[in-house]
């Protein structure tokens, strides 16, 4: 029986929890398609930090790189760690060394969900841009404290990031609707974003098939509140990719429901699976955290290593769940419920 190793980082609050609720409906797919799941589970989190100092040990990106793929529930615990360290100290390190450069995030509404748009028929894959771009971490602080400090954060954006992050969203919205949507703040951006406008036109070229629409950032975010069902593939640097996902998951009915997957297209590295979601500590270990969004990631996992069949019996399984009203409504419904509901689906 072919099996492959997960690496689980459940991390902090309701993340625990979301990771082995999902953890239970992949191995229950699993089992039902005739493969194996083998999970090592590492306690890398703020609360890690908090005992050794570090958010993950020295030597935590080789540990990571033995494994056909990484589920990760939730990383944060601001009122202890700042976000800038734990952040910087865990996901991008990840993100970075694992050379995951395309971040896909499906929104659509699921069956029984009502978002707070009229519209309800779209399904938007948007592709962020995950290893350089606003978050390459180049910059630095002057005089700090004083009247004269000086906060410096430069943006960097190199052919090769551009380019390969374009051909992907270009592939992508090749097997689907033939739609791409770039997005950028060029009048405003003049170098880093006209270059992306140049590089995006160049590439049409090599797509005569799809249709690509290039946007401003503010008229993206009209447009998914006003039209979204206009929108096939959106892709976008790594800022604007990041603030267009958390509006995606708004219009597809909250955080609860929003996945992601953060892809080494080329497969020389294992690609990590994690919801949208913060670590929610103020409602951790309350059981009544929604773990869709963490199953929802687990089903691109299993895709992503080939495990179509698998993939599709959690999403039909989901459907149904949330179709039934299980799951559909935030804060109606436990997480044993709907992990348990989830179950019976598959």
């Amino acid at each position: 029986m072919k099996t492959h190793t997960i690496a689980l980082i459940p991390g902090d609050g309701i993340g625990r929890d979301m990771t082995a609720a999902a953890w239970s409906v992949l191995q229950k797919a699993a089992g039902k398609h005739g493969f194996g799941l083998k999970g090592s589970e590492f306690p890398w989190s703020c609360a890690f930090y908090k005992e050794t100092g570090a958010m993950m040990p020295a030597n935590g990106i080789e540990i990571l790189r033995g494994f056909d793929a990484i589920l990760l529930g939730a990383v944060g615990w601001p009122a202890e760690v700042p976000d800038s360290v734990s952040l910087h100290g865990l996901l991008l390190p990840i993100r970075k060394s694992f050379v995951q450069y395309a971040n896909i995030r499906p929104h659509r509404l699921l069956p029984g969900v009502e978002g707070p748009l009229k519209a309800t028929q779209f399904d938007i894959l948007c592709i962020r841009e995950n290893t350089e771009g606003e978050y390459s971490g180049a910059g630095g602080r002057i005089h700090q404290g004083s009247s004269d400090e000086v906060a410096v954060e430069t943006s960097i954006f190199t052919r090769r990031g551009v380019e390969r992050i374009l051909r992907f969203a270009f592939e992508q919205a090749r097997s689907r609707r033939g739609k791409l949507a770039s997005v950028t703040k060029s009048n405003a951006q003049k170098y880093s974003m006209v270059f992306w406008d140049d590089v995006t036109k160049e590439l049409s070229a090599e797509y005569p098939d799809v249709e690509v629409t290039s946007y401003h950032i503010d008229a993206m975010a009209a447009r998914m509140v006003m039209a979204p069902e206009s929108l096939d593939v959106v892709v976008a640097s790594n800022l604007f990719g990041d603030i267009l996902t958390d509006l995606g998951a708004a219009i597809q009915g909250g955080l609860g429901f929003a996945a992601s997957a953060n892809i080494n297209p080329e497969r020389n590295a294992p690609s990590m699976f994690e919801p949208v979601h913060g670590s929610a500590p103020d409602i951790a270990h309350l059981g009544i955290a929604n773990p869709i969004a963490t199953v929802w990631s687990g089903a691109m996992m299993l895709d992503h290593l080939g495990e179509k069949e698998a993939a599709t019996t959690i999403m039909k399984a989901v459907e149904a769940t949330t179709a039934s009203g299980i799951g559909s409504v935030p804060g109606k419904d436990g997480t044993d419920a709907i992990t348990s509901a989830l179950h019976a689906a598959i």
